[in-house]
């Protein structure tokens, strides 16, 4: 493990030309302390943890000391949001420090959220506070835990610095971790503004630096410098049908988990699908498809159940960003296997779920029933698929079922259309191969005990801003491993108070 003076910078984004973003120096916050770091993000970067306590590593990433080797950029960007073009977007209160090289040449942003004004930070100060920045760093941890994609966060830093929100509150920086922060919206900026030319080099770059097997030529060479246009006619075409893939398979992903994003515009989408720019997210309680988590989205256009025709929304819009590169007939068919992607992904995650390892056509009928069932009664949705997973075969025979359904009492309050669901499901297990043994601990690494309920994150907020911060590392804990028992932390697996579903969360950080 290495200490914090070690790591070892790559700042390849730097080397573009200005137009891509500008060069800011982070603006520093007061008595900066730390609040949390994440052992897990720290290996990932070849650093030791403890790092996070010394001095050196408070002051770098709260503006109070340089590092060497970094080179601060706040990244230019537009983008979509709630469907209307802005042109006057980037990095408003984050900069690119660069990128961390690993020994095994992996490549790592290091993004600091919270760092200030910057040319785009437009009529804000800049700056993010402890409560949002609390939500983004378990957001990111809970997200991986589930294993979906997400950008990663290291570590949490406090400060004394006030920020105006609704209330005065106290400034915080998050330092973001991701293999990439390319969004949408870059490509979008570069395509509005006519700038065709350096949208083949971000193109390029981004073909060169993550998905640099596409450039893999019959010889099993790769290209070390940019794509030729003339050699590889159909790479760029090749770049975005990646792209849609890993959008699709991130939404399944958050599909499956309940997950909803909040605020679904361009430029919170990573080429890269990765789980970006946490807002106003949250996790269902009660099944209900049309959740909205965001209380600004007075239309619902985000809600849980608009997010896969949303991602293929935002998918077009990037599509017709790289017409200069591909003819508008490839760009519809690639975006045709959108609904594939999505279907395919999305199918055997369920089945996952349910514990079923053959894929039968009468599944669809099993799983529309279900969350008919779940709707109609407003059951906890993770707390069910938990519950399942531990219902065995001989618990769902015809002397065992009574005893079975008991089970669920705390999540149904009638029980009558879940004994139906139970039966036909029962049927479907006869045609498993598995044992039953082996089918219910699949389940249960598929199905978490632990999400991140907005109502857990409120609560540690409250304590953080008192000056406790020993609940956001035990949710890191939790979060971190959520399909494994921890039974010290058996309370963060409850049923949610009845408050604690009414928390509204909106875009305010």
């Amino acid at each position: 493990m290495k200490t914090l003076s070690q790591l070892v910078f790559n700042n390849t984004y730097s080397e573009l030309p200005t137009t891509f973003g500008t060069a800011v120096i982070p603006q520093p916050l007061s008595d900066p302390f730390l609040v949390s770091v994440n052992p897990q993000v720290a290996e990932m970067l070849e650093l030791d943890p403890l790092e996070a306590k010394t001095r050196l590593f408070i002051d770098t990433f709260t503006g109070n000391e340089e590092l060497a080797g970094t080179t601060p950029l706040a990244m230019k960007y537009t983008g979509h949001q709630f469907g209307h073009y802005n042109p006057d977007l980037g990095d408003g209160r984050g900069l690119l420090l660069g990128e961390v090289l690993t020994s095994t040449n992996t490549k790592w942003d290091i993004h600091l959220k919270g760092s200030g004004k910057t040319p785009y930070s437009r009529q804000g100060d800049g700056r993010a506070v402890l409560r949002s920045s609390i939500r983004e760093y378990l957001g990111s941890a809970a997200l991986n835990g589930l294993g979906i994609k997400t950008t990663h966060a290291l570590a949490l830093l406090g400060s004394t610095t006030l920020v105006f929100r609704e209330k005065m509150e106290r400034g915080a920086t998050l330092i973001r971790v991701a293999e990439s922060h390319l969004r949408f919206g870059h490509f979008e900026y570069l395509f509005y503004t006519h700038q065709h030319c350096e949208l083949k080099l971000l193109a390029d770059y981004l073909i060169k630096h993550h998905f640099p097997d596409l450039l893999t030529t019959e010889g099993g060479q790769e290209d070390k410098q940019t794509v030729s246009a003339n050699q590889h006619h159909n790479i760029y075409a090749s770049m975005l049908t990646r792209i849609v893939k890993l959008t699709a398979r991130l939404i399944a992903g958050w599909q499956s988990v309940g997950f909803a994003h909040g605020v679904m515009n361009t430029d919170n989408m990573s080429v890269l699908g990765l789980t970006f720019d946490y807002g106003p997210f949250g996790f269902l309680d009660d099944y209900n498809p049309d959740y909205i988590c965001n209380h600004s989205d007075y239309s619902g256009r985000y809600a849980f159940n608009q997010q896969p025709s949303i991602a293929l929304w935002n998918l077009s819009a990037l599509g017709y960003a790289l017409t200069p590169l591909i003819d508008k007939e490839d760009v519809d068919a690639i975006l045709d296997s959108y609904h594939l992607t999505l279907q395919r992904d999305y199918s055997a995650r369920m089945r996952n779920k349910l514990g079923l390892a053959e894929k039968r056509e009468e599944d669809t009928v099993l799983f529309s029933s279900l969350f008919e069932l779940l709707q109609s009664q407003m059951v906890d949705y993770t707390l069910f698929f938990r519950t399942l997973s531990s219902i065995s075969a001989t618990d769902l025979s015809v002397s065992a079922l009574p005893n079975s359904i008991e089970r669920f009492d705390d999540l149904f309050s009638c029980t009558q259309p879940l004994k139906k669901w139970l039966k036909a499901y029962a049927v479907r297990l006869n045609f498993e191969k598995d044992d039953d043994e082996s089918r219910l601990e699949w389940m249960k690494q598929h199905n978490p005990k632990y999400i991140l309920r907005n109502y857990l994150a409120q609560q540690a907020i409250d304590k953080a801003e008192d000056g406790d911060f020993a609940m956001i590392d035990e949710l890191l804990q939790v979060l971190s491993s959520p399909f494994d028992e921890h039974p010290e932390f058996n309370q963060f697996a409850d049923k949610p108070p009845y408050w604690g579903k009414k928390l509204e969360i909106s875009c305010s950080s």
